[in-house]
């Protein structure tokens, strides 16, 4: 049995747009940024917000919130190739791996403030809509799949963790096809939550730059089809998974980005790939003064005569447990056949590098390239933990 694990199918929705092609052109050759002002309970922030003209709107009272809202439109993007997953394999042959930090946020607080109000929850109001599970068993009804439902919440690292995991489960034979990816959402408790930490910008995110002054938050959902054998015309491997811990700090990274790096050194050993093999990297790139400093060192060590990189956060915001897999569907997109001229996705900033950490090559305006066969993306999460994914065609 072959060790190759493909992934034909991509759906992803973001504040740029839904669906392969609206995400593909606001990347390759960006006319603006997805974010814009927006207020949070008298606190006004730069925010990705998806367009709730966008949301799905059928969904049954089980599985009614924004988080399942936009994830539905990513799983019906790829509803062609999960359903041939499900024909090929079987639905019980079919797992849903969805990474998310948030579980219910926003209808915990409505039914608080209705409790505190009125002295009880609103009607209909059930604990179960807050269970860490529940994009996973949104997914499982959606498509059809009776697999394995699994949900990870390894804060910004999570849907990233998700496809780790599997690609792992797909190995180990405990199934032969995933749905697998992340959805997520700009709350009020995670906006005020992440202004809390001092970590938000008051203007437009700007990674790398030396006038950086944190995140922009973001949200939306990506999902693959993932599995043993080719479903579609699309060609594409995951070619290897590196992780990692710092067991540094709580939300703090390692100050020269050991963990990252070790990371993506693994990611490259497994994938059986050296540094010049790598033709793009997509940068975690949160425009924190900690992370982007860390993540320039541990990229300048792992990749000492330089590769092209970006961070789409800088279009995007950063969707938290679903970045992982947006950012791994923006390089999907790369590599795909919507891409004949190798563009390469654009960061945006203001083009003012920061003397104190190392220079890396940004993309920062349409670039094309003579080879666009491999990317590796990454994400860091808080608690040190580090996933870089490594994906190519073969």
């Amino acid at each position: 049995m072959s060790d190759a694990v493909f992934l034909s199918d991509v759906g992803v929705i973001s504040a740029l747009g839904a669906g392969k092609d609206a995400t593909w052109r606001a990347v390759s050759a960006p006319t603006g940024r997805g974010l814009v002002r927006d207020e949070v309970m008298g606190q006004s922030f730069w925010l990705g917000r998806v367009p709730r003209e966008l949301y799905v709107r059928d969904l049954p009272p089980e599985f009614e919130n924004r988080v399942n809202a936009i994830l539905a439109v990513a799983l019906d993007e790829v509803k062609s190739v999960s359903d041939a997953a499900i024909r090929r394999y079987g639905a019980e042959r079919v797992a849903c791996l969805i990474g998310s930090c948030d579980n219910g946020s926003e209808t915990s607080l409505e039914a608080l403030r209705a409790r505190l109000s009125a002295g009880a929850f609103p009607p209909g109001y059930a604990l179960a809509a807050q269970r860490a599970d529940l994009p996973a068993r949104f997914a499982r009804y959606r498509t059809g799949a009776f697999g394995p439902a699994v949900s990870f919440s390894t804060a910004c690292a999570s849907s990233a963790s998700a496809i780790a995991s599997a690609r792992n489960m797909i190995r180990a034979g405990l199934c032969d096809a995933a749905i697998v990816g992340g959805a997520d959402i700009v709350s009020a408790a995670v906006a005020l939550g992440f202004a809390s930490l001092e970590a938000v910008s008051p203007d437009p995110c700007l990674p790398f730059s030396i006038n950086r002054r944190g995140i922009s938050l973001g949200e939306g959902a990506a999902v693959f089809v993932m599995s043993r054998d080719p479903l579609s015309d699309a060609t594409i491997e995951l070619l290897g998974v590196g992780e990692s811990a710092d067991a540094s700090h709580m939300t703090a990274p390692h100050p020269e980005g050991i963990g990252a790096a070790r990371a993506m050194s693994l990611a490259l050993a497994d994938a059986g790939l050296e540094p010049e093999d790598v033709d793009y990297v997509n940068l975690h790139g949160t425009g924190t003064e900690l992370n982007d400093a860390m993540e320039a060192k541990a990229t300048a060590r792992v990749f000492p005569r330089g590769v092209p990189a970006s961070s789409t956060k800088s279009l995007t915001g950063h969707t938290l447990g679903a970045a992982g897999a947006i950012e791994l569907a923006i390089c999907w997109l790369a590599l795909s056949s919507r891409n004949a001229d190798r563009n390469l996705p654009v960061q945006i900033w203001d083009g003012i590098r920061d003397p104190a950490i190392p220079a890396l090559d940004i993309v920062d305006a349409p670039r094309s390239v003579s080879r666009l066969e491999t990317c590796v993306s990454n994400s860091f999460a808080f608690g040190g933990c580090n996933v870089s994914l490594a994906i190519g065609r073969r």
